[in-house]
Parts: C-alpha cells; sequence; structure tokens
C-alpha cells in the first residue's frame, strides 16, 4: 500500500496459470506461515499451549488440526528454490540481461526467525535436545547468511530484513513467567539473534558492493509498544484479544475463542501474533521511520535507490 502497488500473490497461486511468466513480473510471496530459517524448525500452535485433560474432544480436533496444517509449511530453503524457479522463467521470458536488471531493481522483503526462537524455546515435553543459546543463534545467523547470498546470487540487489522481535513478550512467552512479565531469557536470545543478524548484513554489504539494504529494528518498536502504550493507542499489551485462558494465550485464537470487544487497544492479536492496529505502526516505521528503529536507510529511500 505504501509503495502504491498491488499485493504480491502467492507463488503457487500462480504456478498452473496460463500467464504465470507475465504474472511474475508484478511480484511473487513465498511466504509460509511457521517457517524459520532452519528447515526443522515449525511452530505447531500446540507447542507450550495447554492441552491436558481437560480439553474437550473438539478443541483438540481443530487444534490438531491447525498443527498439521503449520507442519506442512515451506521452508525457507524451498521457498528460495522457488525463486529460482521465477528467475529461470524470467530469463527465458526477457532474456539475462533484461531480467537481471528487472530484479536488481526489485524489492526483496525477508521476514523470518522469530518461529525459530520460539521453537527453541518451546517447553513441550517431547521436544528435541537442543544446543546451547549461543550456538543455536549462531547457527541461525551462519544460516541466514547462506541464503540470503543464494538470493543475492539469484539477482537480488534489494534487500528488506525485518530484525527479529521481542519474542519474550509475546503472550504465550509471559505464561511460563510466573510474574505474568516478558520471558527475559527469551529476549535476551531475540536480541543477541537481531544483533548477529545486523552483524551479518554490514559485512554482506562490504563484501558485495551493489547490495543494498534497509533493516529494522523491529524488538525495539515493539518494546516502545509495551513500554509506552498510551502513545502508540494501546491499552492493553500483555494480552492476547483472541484465546482462551491465561492472557487469552493457554489455546490459541480458534473458532471457539474469546476475543476482546476492540482489537485495535491491544498489541497482540493472538498468542504469538501482533495485531492489525500494531502491524500497522510496524510498517509506518519501516517505510519512512527514522534509523533509530530502520537502518542505514528506511524503505522509502531504500525503493528510489
Amino acid at each position: 500500500m505504501k509503495l502504491r502497488i498491488p499485493t504480491s500473490p502467492p507463488y503457487l497461486s500462480l504456478t498452473s496459470g496460463p500467464n504465470k511468466s507475465e504474472a511474475f513480473l508484478k511480484g511473487v510471496s513465498f511466504a509460509s506461515g511457521g517457517a524459520g530459517i532452519l528447515d526443522e524448525t515449525s511452530v505447531g500452535i500446540l507447542k507450550g499451549t495447554k492441552t491436558d485433560e481437560t480439553m474437550n474432544a473438539t478443541r483438540l480436533g481443530i487444534l490438531g488440526s491447525i498443527n498439521d496444517l503449520i507442519r506442512r509449511s515451506i521452508t525457507f530453503n524451498q521457498q528460495i528454490e522457488y525463486l529460482s524457479i521465477v528467475q529461470e522463467e524470467l530469463v527465458r521470458q526477457l532474456g539475462n540481461e533484461a531480467a537481471q536488471n528487472y530484479l536488481s531493481k526489485s524489492l526483496f522483503v525477508i521476514v523470518i526467525g522469530s518461529n525459530d526462537i520460539l521453537g527453541y524455546f518451546d517447553p513441550s515435553p517431547t521436544a528435541p535436545p537442543k544446543s546451547n543459546p549461543q550456538q543455536f543463534v549462531d547457527s541461525l545467523t551462519l544460516s541466514l547468511t547462506g541464503q540470503l547470498k543464494k538470493i543475492y546470487d539469484l539477482g537480488a540487489r534489494k534487500f528488506f530484513v525485518a530484525g527479529v522481535t521481542a519474542i519474550g513478550c509475546c503472550p504465550s512467552q509471559r505464561n511460563q513467567n510466573k510474574t505474568g512479565g516478558c520471558n527475559e531469557e527469551a529476549n535476551y536470545w531475540s536480541a543477541r539473534l537481531y544483533e548477529g543478524v545486523k552483524s551479518m548484513l554490514q559485512g554482506m554489504q562490504s563484501e558485495l558492493k551493489d547490495m543494498k539494504y534497509s533493516y529494522s529494528d523491529t524488538f525495539g518498536i515493539l518494546l516502545q509498544f509495551i513500554q509506552k502504550p498510551s502513545n502508540y493507542g494501546f491499552v492493553e499489551v500483555a494480552s492476547a484479544c483472541c484465546g482462551l485462558g491465561k492472557n487469552n494465550a493457554e489455546i490459541p485464537c480458534i473458532p471457539i475463542s474469546q476475543y476482546c470487544p476492540n482489537r485495535r487497544d491491544h498489541v497482540f492479536w493472538d498468542l504469538y501474533h501482533p495485531t492489525e492496529a500494531a502491524y500497522s505502526i510496524f510498517a509506518d516505521i519501516i517505510f519512512d521511520g527514522p534509523k533509530q528503529f530502520v537502518f542505514p536507510v528506511n524503505v522509502k529511500q531504500l525503493v528510489t535507490m
């Protein structure tokens, strides 16, 4: 909306169309809910939610169906493979030079990493053994470096990368804290990943001189919402708008859940995700906000470069 272009359609919705090559010229979305930097990341809704004997069969059935869908998310590496197919199709249609010119002017939006952190701090007793958090964050940064370089090699030159947010402040993580406050351990390692990716992007730009990027401090923006809610029109910063149980975060937002009467008052829609009102402010700041929250340039500046 800010760029005055239509929303990019999902890649898989275009693959069987008669004019897919033409459609690819209008933008494509490869995003998949539940995906992470690592292939093994798949944050199921049942993880960290209440699924004990007090939950009836209907609720469990709904949760299980949602969980199955999320576990079939398309990995980030597979999304990059889909991009390579689009790149080949553009070369076939436009020729190599014109395709490269088209891709170099395109904006590549990368929003990933939160599911990896959420999965790491999953309290499920059936979760597999984990490396120590520093090793885990290092592995995420290393993997993302390779993935962004693959996207660069396919022709991308302009990147917007969203930094991982303050995961420990989402309602599901607050429920793990006896005080009801943010999970500071999850926030600490979210911040370490944010800093790791920041350094990585600076290094990539030094190495790849024609790469340009914008990186958002999504962590800092969310903390502003939580620490100074009235400045942004929020009232409730801890509980989800839609869900059941403590903080509306023991059971996720499903058809039988209750929801708040005024979702614009809430920072969080469900146990993980912000509300539309919060996302709208994120978008405003990312598009033309100050270097405090988006740098070395904002998206408005990036697209003109």
